[in-house]
């Protein structure tokens, strides 16, 4: 293609929006323009290296028997009412009324709709299991849009959905995903993690699900790494170890004065002992439909607490930090609140790393007073205990020897088993070979199209602009002539030409700009290979000039040997 004939321009100006690199390079390197906050026109570069992720991903899923569909974008309410989402979508839905005052929504995710298209025609075991998978547009009302493309209101995705008659079936079509899914990732040239994830509101119990990361410094997720082990888990899910502490041994119970130290930091302190010798107790509370439970959970003192893992070892609908009121009723006063002497029954929850056999420092549950000498087995009448912990820096893995190491990342795709929770609540059934109806178990198989652009650019970029990987590059070539000779413009045509015969995927810079520009432009976009001709060296040694983009290696060849040495070189990257 001739970059004259390409509706393509950059800009100089760093938009003020930007606070990362893919938003601030895909704006300046003419990917995208903004419409409007958290919505973005996705221009003739874009869309070269969009098709080149989509391709990937079909060839990949084609592999392993995935049939593409493409579902209406507008969703009728009765479907989420059948799976009872439609009353607990939040705003980020997009609801609308027809002018027969039917409601719909703008897909943001598409389980009731795949769902239905699987009903309405598969009744026997026979045809299982089943996959399918569609490209396309999603719209969530994002609260606070930024990033560019990471968190937007319109994007691109992938979603894919599995029905199998048992779970070994869906453990084999998981595990299909899984190993196309690292395939797919590998051949866009991406350093990604594959991690233990949680599954939210989308899967439930043990069911399987990971988060494909592609690892960025401005990456949004932490995720907790053990490269000894060969172990990666999202922070929500990591389960991590504490070293060796010096606990104190169990003693009696002393009462001890502490006006305004309400945090264990400030009580340690004065007390000059290690923080983690003192509990830390919050106060949640749990929602169970229309039931509020409150728990009190205790840490470590230097410990923060990990809601995900809490919500999801009390199984609740939401979990919330407990009201003033709450704890009112309760009795407790805020900041020297503890099991010790409760007034009222509220149920304990003990983190995993506290020595429940040994002492701490709790509150006094009296206003400016704590206690030393506390045995949470001792001294609590009934508790549970799990890993309610956020996992640390100064960790340790599984195996409580390996240090962890943490790393930010960009979730590019996240696989689940979902198992019946859809089918189940929109009443799928199929017949066995029993000839008795079952309910079908699904899988769900998201990858961000747009997302996985702009975190390829937060992996791959300098401070001059993007590096593309090869294989999702909008082009491979950059090639560009610096001389005014009509006879340089015809030798670059020819080689321009020559390019295209040999299959190279080459963007000619015939604008007729001067080296500086030119080359900065270059820069911005990012394609593997630059190929320049100067008309100097040309008329001096007959050379033309290669330079790597990822690396800056440079090298001059002969204009005989340009083609062949410019495949030579890719076929290398």
């Amino acid at each position: 293609m001739k970059l004259s004939r390409v509706f393509w321009q950059t800009l100089k100006e760093v938009p003020s929006d930007a606070q990362i690199a893919s938003h601030r390079l895909l704006v300046r390197a003419g990917f995208i323009s903004k419409s409007a906050a958290g919505l973005y026109n996705l221009l003739p570069m874009s869309q070269r290296v969009l098709r080149k992720i989509e391709n990937i991903i079909r060839e990949e899923l084609d592999k392993i028997n995935s049939n593409e569909v493409s579902l209406s974008f507008v969703t009728p309410s009765e479907l989420w009412k059948e799976s009872g989402r439609w009353d607990t979508m939040g705003p980020e839905m997009v609801r609308f009324v027809d002018r027969k005052s039917n409601d719909f929504c703008l897909s943001p995710t598409n389980e009731e709709a795949m769902v239905d298209v699987f009903r309405k025609s598969i009744t026997s075991y026979k045809s299982l299991p089943v996959n399918l998978y569609q490209i396309k547009t999603k719209v969530r009302d994002e609260i606070r849009p930024r990033f560019g493309l990471m968190r937007c209101k319109e994007f691109t995705m992938k979603d894919a959905y599995s029905f199998s008659i048992d779970k070994a079936s869906l453990d084999t079509e998981y595990e299909n995903y899984y190993q196309a899914y690292s395939n797919i990732f590998k051949r866009m040239g991406l350093d990604f993690i594959i991690v233990e994830a949680d599954g939210g509101n989308m899967a439930s119990g043990d069911a399987k699900t990971h988060e494909f990361q592609v690892v960025a410094t401005a990456g949004e997720d932490l995720v907790v790494t053990v490269p000894d082990l060969g172990y990666a888990a999202n922070i929500e899910k990591a389960q991590t170890f504490r070293g060796d502490l010096d606990f104190t041994d169990a003693s009696d119970i002393e009462k001890i004065e502490t006006i305004d130290l309400k945090t264990c930091e400030d009580v340690c302190k004065s007390l000059n002992v290690p923080v983690y010798q003192s509990l830390k107790t919050l106060i949640f509370e749990a929602t169970y439909g229309k039931k509020t439970v409150p728990y009190m959970v205790l840490l470590l003192g230097d410990d923060e607490i990990n809601e995900v893992k809490l919500k999801n070892f009390l199984g609740a609908d939401h979990l919330s930090i407990a009201s003033e009121d709450t704890l009112k009723d309760l009795a407790v006063p805020k900041g020297y609140m503890s099991p010790y002497n409760l007034e009222k029954k509220v149920s304990v929850l003990y983190d995993a790393s506290i020595d429940v056999d040994k002492s701490y420092i709790v509150g006094a549950n009296e206003e400016n007073y704590h206690v030393k000498g506390f045995v949470p087995s001792r001294d609590t009448q009934s508790f549970k205990q799990a890993d309610f912990r956020m996992a640390k820096e100064s960790d340790f893995g599984p195996d409580k020897k390996s240090k962890v190491v943490f790393k930010r990342g960009v979730e590019v795709g996240h696989i689940f088993q979902l198992g019946d929770k859809y089918t189940k609540s929109m009443k799928v059934t199929v017949l066995d070979q029993n000839a008795k109806a079952v309910t079908p178990l699904m899988g769900c198989y998201g990858i961000g199209v747009t997302r996985t652009m702009a975190a390829a650019i937060e992996q791959h970029h300098d401070e001059n602009g993007i590096m593309w990987p090869k294989a999702i590059a909008p082009y491979h070539v950059y090639f560009a002539k610096i001389g005014k000779k009509d006879e340089t413009k015809d030798l670059c045509d020819k080689i321009y030409n020559d390019f295209i015969e040999a299959g190279v995927e080459v963007l000619y810079d015939d604008r007729g700009m001067g080296p500086g520009p030119m080359f900065k432009d270059a820069d911005l976009l990012g394609l593997p290979l630059r190929v320049v001709l100067g008309e100097r060296d040309f008329e001096k040694d007959g050379t033309v000039e290669i330079k790597v983009r990822s690396t800056g290696e440079s090298l001059k060849v002969s204009v005989s040997d340009v083609i062949v040495k410019t495949k030579e070189i890719l076929d290398k990257l």
